[in-house]
């Protein structure tokens, strides 16, 4: 059970440093600190765990439709609606709105795999064994 909270805190991390990149690189993304893209990172995923799954079945015809190209408008809209719960994250403009989570995804994803790489995150397979 330890190393599950370990590896949500790792992960949430990673979001919090990739939220911090998407603030460098996407104008109309402002993040006030470092708690501020911590609380954002946790804010992301809850919302991306809760509500974003209930607003891609319910887009489904549409992102049939639009060959896929509406989910970028339902992770704005995550990525947007996570802003309004977290004071010193802001998301504002169409740009922010399409390209915050994109960045957001590439960047805690290069970010989760370095920390998987050097298995931070990860007890030793020695800690773990009990012979």
């Amino acid at each position: 059970m330890n190393n599950n909270i370990i590896g949500y805190l790792v992960t949430t991390l990673a979001t919090a440093l990739g939220l911090l990149i998407v603030d460098l690189a996407v104008p109309g993304v402002n993040i006030a600190n470092f708690p501020a893209a911590m609380l954002a990172a946790v804010a992301v995923g809850g919302v991306n765990s809760t509500i974003r799954p209930v607003l891609s079945l319910l887009s489904l015809p549409i992102n049939f439709l639009s060959l896929g190209l509406f989910s970028l408008v339902v992770n704005g809209l995550c990525f947007w609606l996570a802003s309004l719960f977290v004071p010193g994250f802001t998301v504002s403009g169409l740009l922010a709105f399409i390209l915050g989570p994109v960045i957001l995804s590439f960047a805690s994803t290069f970010l989760n795999n370095y920390f998987a790489e050097k298995k931070i995150g990860r007890q030793s397979p020695s800690l773990t064994s009990n012979s």
